[in-house]
């Protein structure tokens, strides 16, 4: 990888930080607060760019929770299965890539169709209805889409929710659909609000939202809220052999369904659903913010599989999004965890589609000088673009340049901005405070050790007051709790229940462990590839000392894993070895026991635990379909051939990797051969 590439994935890893911290806020208050600032299509194009980097740079990846974690508010519902969201398409551009990589991916015939429903998007609040024996026993909202909260007694006063199926049904089903209020009950229950004083809600979805999350269930009687199914969770025998089915099944139960819906076979037909949807939307008695695509046939869907939070055989086509004009009352400017100095602009608070907007990302100093933007400046927000909302122009005559500072705002220490880098950085490392404090959140973090309880308010307070420095600090919990003892907000059951949450996430996995460790350019999905190659810590920090040298048989070996190129090596050879970091991971290990990562492939496979490469053109799958079934049969698909390497299945026109293989006297299989062997 060149220097150019170096840089380039260092950028993009900056990048990529700043839209996860902006996901994960708008996240927080769309799920949790039911409070949004910026609407669904602006929420939607931030996602997007953040997709489509991690796309490009797929080392980068990390997972991403689906809405936002469980509140205490009421107890809690593990899913039986996942609540994905879906990815989005924003023109006839995307749906037509939509449809062309199903058609890779299953390496379907030239010429025929794949059948896809469509329907329309209800903007509302996703739910679970299980049923067992016909009967209605529990509803869950998403959630963080692993775990919701159970809203059971709430749900239960809905009249469109049956509590008898009707028909023949399975022993088990869960039903997931939309909870929603129409435009015309909204604005009734809007006025009523007003006359009484209460809250007004923003939106209909706003005013579902907070209506199903009542602790007094009268409350949420009173709202008239209503219940579209349209998709299955759990079930204990099929209802159906297509999406369509399903739809005419749950309607045959007694379950409202979306209408109105068609099955298209081409992207013509498609794009022609979408705009006689687009062209009713004011006539549609509630809101939707775009319709979805579902490969009709549920063979194939399940052949399809799921990539990262997504079904890859769905799709969500959204409806354009709109522009406003503010004014920037402020602009700060923010310190991340790596150092990188965000501006970001204060606005003047805007409603938008219902929504309130009162924030935008400027991104850097190059795109305050492009754009001309200033303090107090009149601009035209477009929720569409880079990061949401996006400063689009400057309305006002010119004024002085917003320029960023020469220190750290947080610091004080200089600031450098590296050759060829657009961002800034603070030169403090850990003594910044604002690295300090970012560092330590992202140790705790969903996806690191999640330790419930530490969130950013208390990991602040902790680190300003000097009690809790370093990761490993956070497990002195007896300091801790004595430090808590006394303090506004902290009685004695929230200080156990905080050093319960801390202690019980004493262990932890590989993969996790070295996540939370923040090491740069490593995301979730890196950091299950490095677990699942050295499988210890204890090799891992072996392999890295000597992966120092870039001709050694450790470098080669970690260049090998799949997604790891030169940058992402230099990253990871780097902080090992650094002392301090080195020390901070053994500072850690008095406290903390590494497991394995837990597995969720087969492990009685003939190629379990094998390292697999995969390399020329397959001509009876696609090289995804192959990678995802050997990984799902236990074996470790890797990006380039070494001696470890236990087979390489070679396609037609295999190159490179199949000559290295014969030079190192790998076993090569053809496609058929490795097929032979995978089999059941």
């Amino acid at each position: 990888m060149t220097s150019d590439s170096m840089k380039s994935d260092s950028q993009a890893a900056k990048k990529l930080k700043l839209l996860r911290e902006e996901v994960a806020r708008h996240d927080r208050l769309y799920h949790q607060d039911d409070a949004p600032e910026i609407s669904d299509a602006a929420y939607d194009q931030l996602v997007r760019e953040l997709e489509q980097l991690e796309k490009k740079f797929p080392h980068l990846a990390a997972p991403r929770g689906v809405g936002f974690k469980a509140s205490e508010s009421f107890s809690k519902v593990r899913h039986s299965a996942p609540m994905l969201s879906l990815s989005n398409a924003f023109s006839a551009e995307d749906v037509s890539d939509f449809i062309d990589k199903l058609r890779r991916y299953l390496k379907w015939p030239e010429g025929d169709a794949i059948a896809v429903l469509c329907e329309p998007k209800i903007d509302g609040l996703s739910c679970a209805l299980r049923y067992e024996n016909g009967v209605f026993v529990q509803a869950a909202t998403r959630g963080d889409g692993e775990e919701g909260e159970d809203v059971t007694a709430n749900v239960a006063t809905l009249p469109s929710v049956p509590k008898k199926l009707s028909g023949d049904y399975p022993r088990v089903i869960e039903v997931r659909g939309e909870i929603y209020m129409t435009r015309a009950d909204f604005d009734t229950l809007n006025t009523a609000q007003e006359e009484k004083g209460d809250k007004v809600f923003a939106n209909p979805r706003n005013a579902a939202a907070g209506s199903l999350r009542q602790l007094d269930t009268a409350v949420t009687a009173a709202r008239p809220l209503r219940f579209f199914g349209y998709a299955l969770g759990e079930v204990t025998a099929p209802i159906a052999t297509s999406q369509d089915g399903i739809r005419e099944k749950l309607k045959s139960f007694g379950f409202d369904i979306p209408h109105p819906s068609t099955v298209a076979d081409d992207v013509e037909d498609i794009m022609a659903y979408y705009h006689s949807i687009l062209s009713k939307r004011a006539d549609i008695p509630y809101d939707l913010d775009g319709v979805v695509y579902k490969v009709n046939d549920l063979d194939l869907q399940k052949r399809l599989g799921f990539i990262s939070r997504s079904p890859r055989w769905a799709v969500a086509h959204k409806f354009p999004a709109e522009q406003v004009e503010t004014v920037i009352e402020d602009i700060i400017v923010q310190v991340g965890r790596t150092g990188t100095l965000t501006p970001v602009a204060e606005l003047k608070p805007v409603h938008v589609g219902g929504v309130l907007v009162s924030r935008a990302t400027l991104h850097n100093q190059d795109e305050i000088d492009r754009k001309g933007i200033f303090k107090g400046a009149r601009v035209v927000i477009q929720r569409a673009g880079d990061v949401i909302p996006q400063v689009v122009r400057v309305l006002s005559k010119p004024g002085d340049v917003f320029s960023m500072p020469k220190k750290c705002p947080e610091c004080g220490s200089a600031v450098l901005r590296e050759e060829d880098e657009a961002a800034l950085r603070c030169t403090g490392g850990m003594m910044c405070p604002a690295q300090g404090v970012e560092r330590l959140k992202h140790f705790v973090s969903k996806y690191a050790f999640d330790i419930e309880g530490m969130g950013d308010k208390i990991v602040r307070e902790l680190y300003v007051e000097g009690q809790v420095k370093t990761p490993a600090d956070l497990f002195r919990v007896e300091d801790i709790a004595s430090f808590l003892k006394g303090r506004e907000g902290w009685g004695e059951l929230s200080i156990t229940n905080l050093v319960t949450s801390i202690t019980s996430r004493q262990k932890i996995s590989f993969d996790r462990f070295i996540y939370a460790l923040g090491i740069r350019q490593v995301g979730l999905a890196t950091a299950k590839k490095l677990a699942r190659h050295y499988g210890s810590l204890e090799k891992f920090m072996s392999e890295m000392k000597t992966a120092n040298d870039a001709s050694s048989e450790s470098y080669q070996n970690l260049l090998a894993i799949e997604d790891v190129g030169p940058a992402v090596a230099a990253d990871l050879v780097s902080f090992f070895a650094d002392a301090r970091q080195k020390n901070m991971v053994l500072d850690v290990l008095k406290f903390v026991d590494i497991e394995q990562t837990a597995a969720i492939v087969a492990t009685d496979s003939k190629v379990s635990g094998k390292t697999v490469v995969f390399t020329g053109k397959l001509m009876r799958m696609s090289r995804d379909e192959a990678k995802d079934m050997a990984e799902r049969l236990g074996a470790k698909v890797a990006g380039s051939v070494s001696k470890n390497t236990d087979y390489v299945v070679a396609g037609e026109d295999a190159g490179s990797k199949l000559k290295k293989a014969t030079e190192l006297g790998v076993h090569v299989l053809s496609e058929d051969e490795w097929l032979e062997m995978i089999k059941a």
